[in-house]
Parts: C-alpha cells; structure tokens; sequence
C-alpha cells in the first residue's frame, strides 16, 4: 500500500501508513487528495504546511512492530561499517528477536539468514520481513545453539544469552576472514564471548566496544548537547575467522 511520510518546517515527522483517507495530526488534517502527492509541500485545512514525499526504507524501518528489545541503530551501523556489508555479501543473524538487525542487514546484504527460537517472536520477525517488503531473508525458527546450515558466509550476528555457545558453529559456517559478532548487554556476556574466543585459534578477536549517543540542540547562537543521550545499550565484539 502506498504511503507517506509528512515534515513540519521544525523536523516533526509523520508516517502515513493509508493515503486512501484523510490524515489527520496535531497540526489539523490532510485530505487523501493531496496525500497522492509524491513530493512538494501540502497544507493541512488549517493552513499548516507540511512537506511531503515517499518513505524511504529507513522511514518505514522505524515503523516496525518492536516485541523483543532491538539492536539500535548506533549499534548496527557499527557493525555494518567494521564488517565492510555490502551487495555481495552473505549474512546469518541468530537471536532474531523483532527482526530489526536481519531486516537492516538485508537492505544491503544479498542473503540474509534469520534464527528465532521462540515462535512468538518468529511470527513477529515474519511480519515486519513482509512489512518491509524484504525478498531475500529466509526465517527459520530453530535453535542456533544446535548448529548453523549456511556454509561460506561472510558475517554471523549473534544477540544471545550464551553467544559462546555459537562460536563452534560459527566457525564452520563462515569463510576465511569472515566476521562473527556478538551483541551482549551486559559485561560477563561479553566477556564470556571474547575470553571463549582467545582459547581458540581459529578466530582473531579485533575488538570489543561500545557506542555512546548524545544529540545536540542547535538554534542560532545556543549550541549544547542534549540533557537526555542514548547511554549504553550493548557491548559489540568482534571477531575473524582464521
């Protein structure tokens, strides 16, 4: 179904999921007539003009159906950048969750493979895949503890309570030089992981880190950062195989 996404002139953001009716927000309504616009500026029946085009990928990303707790962005795009993700790449996401991490690696990932375990949570991953229109994600609901199919990946992302337990399984499904990484909030998790990892010889722990978001206002001469911040929400480690 198309949809739409509206900006008032200070940045307030408006999904329209169904441009079939009127739309209607804090700054009054939008009739269905212009909500066919692809791009350009609507006013609403108060006057308020808003801008107006297509959503991107991104735009409905962020209208996914969250259950389990998601992986931030500040975190994914982490891991996208040190893994070097890219078109060609083949990725297996274990700990599935709501789907955020499977679904972001595969707007760019040609394959992406999905693990859940809890059917619950597998049926919510399924709808926000078919609610973000992704063709190349193949759910499974399994226990990535027994054991992973996919042979010659490039990338393993792990959200799980014993990521350790994967490493094993890991190492047989990625290719040489591949990367395995580990999302853990909290420290023993972490270094569970990484201390598994420095009794083997067949990965190369790179490094562990966090990432800490803090917004500023900006508004003529009054620049400061914001008094809330995104604090810590996990520890990524990552590693190669060797």
């Amino acid at each position: 179904m198309p949809s739409r996404i509206l900006i008032a002139d200070k940045g307030r953001k408006f999904f329209v999921k169904d441009i079939s009716k009127d739309y209607h927000c804090q700054f009054g309504f939008v009739s269905a007539k212009d909500l066919k616009r692809k791009s350009g500026k609507v006013s609403t029946n108060t006057g308020k003009e808003l801008h107006i085009f297509e959503p991107s990928f991104i735009d409905v990303y962020r209208k996914i159906r969250r259950d389990a707790q998601i992986v931030a962005q500040k975190d994914i795009g982490l891991i996208i950048a040190e893994t070097g993700l890219n078109s060609k790449s083949i990725a297996v996401d274990a700990g599935a969750g709501s789907g955020a991490m499977c679904c972001f690696l595969a707007n760019i990932a040609k394959k992406v493979t999905a693990y859940e375990i809890r059917e619950d949570f597998f049926q919510v991953v399924r709808k926000n895949i078919e609610f973000l229109g992704l063709k190349n994600i193949t759910l499974k609901n399994g226990d990535i503890y027994k054991g992973i199919d996919e042979k010659n990946v490039d990338l393993v992302t792990l959200d799980l309570p014993e990521p350790w337990k994967v490493i094993d399984h890991a190492s047989k499904a990625l290719k040489n030089g591949g990367f395995l990484v580990s999302y853990s909030p909290s420290v023993p998790q972490m270094a569970d992981f990484v201390n598994a990892l420095h009794a083997r010889d067949d990965f190369v722990h790179v490094k562990t880190i966090e990432i800490i978001e803090r917004s500023w206002e900006v508004a003529e001469r009054k620049v400061r950062p914001m008094s809330r911040m995104i604090g810590h929400t996990g520890y990524l480690s990552f590693a190669r195989r060797v």
